[in-house]
């Protein structure tokens, strides 16, 4: 621990800003896509999946060229973006956190569908009966008993962002201080004589983190099932 400099302390917490990021901005959306994708059927719904699951398949490489093609200075949304609100995600902190978040939406998005999916649509029918509006079923019956689901594919997700290297490099580069993450700082580090100490550091800081926060979401979700299971 005590081997590590103020660039690597700085990848540790621009890794864990980044994935704490990437993991809220995507939340919203992914409950959104996951409801539709486990509960809606309309034209297009096989693409919007096929579009969800992208990243999964695709060379993180080859995700992370094309954010930079649309979100560059110069692309059609960064542009945009730029012109409109002054805003420059190439090679940015807030680019990585973007490329983390696309990297991960599809372990969020599969997790809490298969949530949506386990629950048994007669509750909320019988909720409705009573008189309950749709949006009234939805976050007062649906969103609590997929809770669990939800907190699973946060953390997923979390966890994803924490380790997305390839996309992230290639959008935002290797900026100390800046777009360097703990995966980036790795590489670097291997890219030096002598920085073997330092990686492995880096390694057992990540290895740590990530357990920490399975353990943080055995311990969450096991609360929310227990109160549901007391409603």
């Amino acid at each position: 621990m005590t081997g590590l400099g103020p660039e690597a302390w700085d990848a540790v917490r621009l890794s864990l800003q980044v994935s704490l990021v990437a993991t809220m901005a995507s939340l919203p959306l992914g409950i959104l896509v996951a409801w539709a994708l486990a509960r809606k059927s309309f034209p297009g719904r096989q693409v919007l999946n096929a579009a969800v699951h992208l990243p999964l398949i695709l060379p993180p490489v080859v995700t992370g060229y094309l954010l930079l093609v649309a979100f560059g200075r110069q692309g059609p949304l960064g542009a945009m973006l730029y012109e409109t609100f002054g805003i420059t995600l190439a090679f940015r902190w807030t680019g990585a956190a973007l490329a983390a978040g696309i990297m991960a939406f599809p372990l969020m998005v599969r997790a809490i569908r298969l949530a949506f999916e386990a629950v048994d649509p007669r509750l909320e029918s019988a909720a409705g009966t009573l008189g309950a509006s749709k949006l009234q079923v939805f976050t007062t019956v649906t969103l609590p008993l997929v809770a669990p689901g939800v907190i699973a594919g946060s953390i997923l997700a979390f966890a994803k962002a924490m380790g997305e290297f390839g996309a992230t490099i290639t959008f935002v580069s290797n900026i100390p201080g800046e777009t360097q993450t703990i995966p980036s700082a790795i590489y670097a580090f291997l890219q030096v004589p002598g920085g073997e100490n330092a990686a492995l550091t880096l390694v057992a800081i990540s290895v740590g983190i990530a357990l920490a926060a399975l353990a943080l979401s055995e311990w969450v979700g096991a609360r929310v099932a227990t109160r549901i299971r007391g409603a």
